[in-house]
């Protein structure tokens, strides 16, 4: 059940995670059988990242932004370039075991699997970082922070609201079609959980498989690099623009009045004035955004779906029904 792959590695600065993780990655493609290539994308780093896989990956398709760009644009310029049946996206500061891609095969044998995940541990392997993410509403919020695993390890239905970009194996057709992250949402956040929701509404399934490992560098997050006042203002940001986007509804109507009540005035109260930054930048994106509705609409229509972000959470709440399940 191979397919070809094509390995996509975002890079900012990650030299050093380079010369750590990236011979894992060759070693678990090696092991997987099959015909595949590692394409890293360099965003405009200062560091040497760009002569050191030049000097030591002459077999790693090398790709160079004009200038820094942000995630969702970077893994962009790395699936448009990339030739095979799958896509990995994959952090650079993840490190695959060997048998990684064995036990992921299968659900790509189901027409409906848009992507699967593995599990992701932290290095010291004492702790579950990532697993299956269980979708709700709080308030006029999509939520995904709820995470489970099937104690069956032989079950292959195990739903994940989203995949984590940082470790998704995704049918490289369905990727494209979809047009890759959206990057309204760079430098980074939530075009993960944005695209996983796209594909959801589209009928296509996103799995979680636990016996399937990775590990994750935790301090090796390149949003750890840039202040801690941008990365909320991105964040929360970020977080409007999801809700902008997915909602429907009752709850689309009632958003303005959760944000400015919810989010904007505790916050604005407490002291925590990067959150009007955050909130300018998402009124003046309304033409944006506005965008990116028309376009999940528009592939609705064209896949005749009329699934919605609360189908999707019916999907994945009937599928743990009579499961013995682990909530993390």
């Amino acid at each position: 059940m191979q397919r070809s792959v094509s390995i996509v590695i975002p890079n900012y600065n990650g030299r050093h995670l380079l010369e750590k993780y990236l011979p894992s990655v060759f070693i678990a493609a090696e092991n997987a059988n099959t015909a595949f290539e590692i394409i890293v994308i360099d965003d405009g780093s200062k560091d040497d990242s760009v002569d050191f896989i030049k000097n030591n990956y002459t077999n790693v398709k090398l790709l160079i932004n004009d200038k820094n760009r942000g995630f969702s644009y970077t893994c962009n310029h790395g699936i448009r370039e990339s030739k095979h049946e799958l896509i990995l996206l994959l952090n650079s500061d993840v490190k695959l075991t060997p048998d990684y891609f064995q036990q992921q095969w299968k659900y790509f044998a189901k027409p409906d699997t848009f992507g699967v995940m593995a599990r992701i541990m932290s290095f010291d392997e004492t702790k579950i970082e990532d697993a299956a993410r269980l979708l709700y509403y709080s308030g006029c919020r999509i939520k995904a922070n709820k995470f489970y695993y099937s104690e069956t390890p032989e079950d292959e239905n195990v739903y994940t609201a989203y995949l984590s970009g940082a470790n998704a194996l995704v049918d490289a057709k369905k990727l494209k079609e979809l047009g890759g992250f959206d990057e309204i949402y760079s430098p980074f956040s939530s075009e993960d959980f944005d695209l996983s929701l796209r594909a959801w509404q589209l009928g296509w399934k996103c799995y979680y498989e636990h016996q399937s490992v990775c590990f994750h560098h935790i301090s090796g997050s390149t949003k750890t690099q840039i202040k801690s006042d941008f990365i909320k203002k991105i964040y929360y940001r970020n977080r409007f623009f999801l809700q902008r986007i997915q909602l429907q509804g009752n709850r689309l109507t009632l958003l303005p009045l959760h944000l400015i009540f919810a989010e904007l005035i505790p916050k604005l109260l407490t002291g925590k004035f990067w959150i009007l930054a955050a909130y300018k930048d998402y009124l003046a994106s309304f033409e944006t955004i506005n965008n990116s509705r028309e376009r999940i609409n528009a592939l609705k229509q064209k896949y005749n779906s009329s699934i919605n972000v609360t189908d999707v959470m019916n999907i994945i709440d009937k599928s743990v029904q009579g499961k013995s399940i682990k909530q993390l």
